[in-house]
């Protein structure tokens, strides 16, 4: 699976992505069309989405020269129009001007999410709200990159010492630990250790966590005084310090919905052995996907977008880890 690397990121970053209609193996049968999304805007303003599961580049006049923005999302199908929800935030997020703090990311994403339910609301008359994940770093040209979370998709971090995950996943599951009827062993079994095609909130969809009875409109953010203890450190909307030699994956739960998630993302950091750059990264996660299907892998679109740091000279601070907005 050629992954698509035509973007310019220096000399902060690589970055590449490739999305696809799951895997083809035997007994693993594929959905008809990919209702997964992605979004790379460079440090030029060249950006790549997919329209009708094809990748389309704009240019986009006035983006600032030395920001970025990087997202995944899965649309969710079970609750239709899936594919156009995923579409609809994609093509907003290369209208949404760029952010330079937490409180701007948060304030434009959260008016987003709000247009788009009332727009798609009005276009899925008659059935169920449609809804997608959305996992995004905006990469300021000052500060450390800016993460914003909704729904189940992650982001992991890849190093030799493992595959760390970054986010935290919407799901009941999720729900049950904020209310304290979790503990931690019990909420990690549940979340890693197995996968379920429930979700607790989504972008568009809504939320389950200020009261699971119903669907919430506003999308609820998971703050460290919301989370339990062993969560805190997880909140959906921070700062994200990224560190050389590490990657950044974000990618969608077609990856590890299967009878043992934590077999397939175990295997990960062994990809980054003598792995020159983004693409071949992203190349090798399809591959060992194809290669050694895992047991119980559940028909699901798949992307995933690497981000890897570069090394900067001594002199320079482009990555500081300060905790300034």
């Amino acid at each position: 699976m050629p992954a698509l690397t035509a973007f310019r990121f220096a000399p902060c970053f690589d970055v590449a992505v490739a999305s696809r209609i799951g895997i083809d193996a035997p007994g693993v049968a594929t959905r008809a069309e990919n209702q997964d999304n992605f979004v790379v805007i460079d440090f030029d303003g060249r950006a790549c989405l997919l329209r009708d599961g094809q990748p389309q580049h704009h240019s986009l006049a006035h983006w600032p020269t030395g920001h970025g923005r990087l997202a995944v999302l899965d649309g969710m199908g079970g609750h239709g129009h899936g594919r156009e929800a995923a579409e609809a935030v994609a093509q907003a997020l290369l209208e949404m001007p760029p952010c330079a703090s937490l409180d701007e990311l948060s304030g434009r994403l959260d008016a987003v999410h709000a247009d788009l339910q009332t727009r798609l609301a009005a276009d899925a008359a008659g059935t169920a709200r449609p809804g997608t994940t959305l996992t995004l770093l905006e990469l300021r040209p000052h500060g450390a990159p800016l993460l914003y979370h909704v729904g189940d998709s992650r982001l992991y971090r890849l190093a030799r010492d493992g595959a760390t995950p970054l986010t935290v996943d919407h799901v009941p599951a999720t729900v049950a630990a904020l209310a304290g009827r979790l503990d931690q062993a019990g909420w990690q079994a549940q979340v890693y250790g197995r996968h379920a095609p429930q979700i607790a909130q989504a972008f568009i969809l809504g939320n389950a966590f200020a009261d699971p009875a119903r669907l919430s409109d506003p999308l609820f953010a998971l703050t460290p005084d919301k989370l339990p203890a062993w969560l805190a450190h997880l909140p959906d909307r921070r700062l994200l310090p990224v560190e050389a030699g590490a990657a950044y994956l974000l990618a969608t739960d077609g990856f590890w919905s299967c009878a043992d998630p934590e077999r397939v993302t175990g295997r990960w950091p062994a990809l980054l052995d003598n792995t020159p750059d983004a693409a071949t990264l992203v190349e090798r996660l399809f591959a060992a996907l194809d290669a050694d299907p895992p047991a119980g892998l559940q028909p699901d679109n798949l992307t995933a977008l690497v981000l890897r740091p570069l090394p900067q000279p001594l002199d320079e601070t482009v990555l500081p880890v300060d905790a300034e907005n």
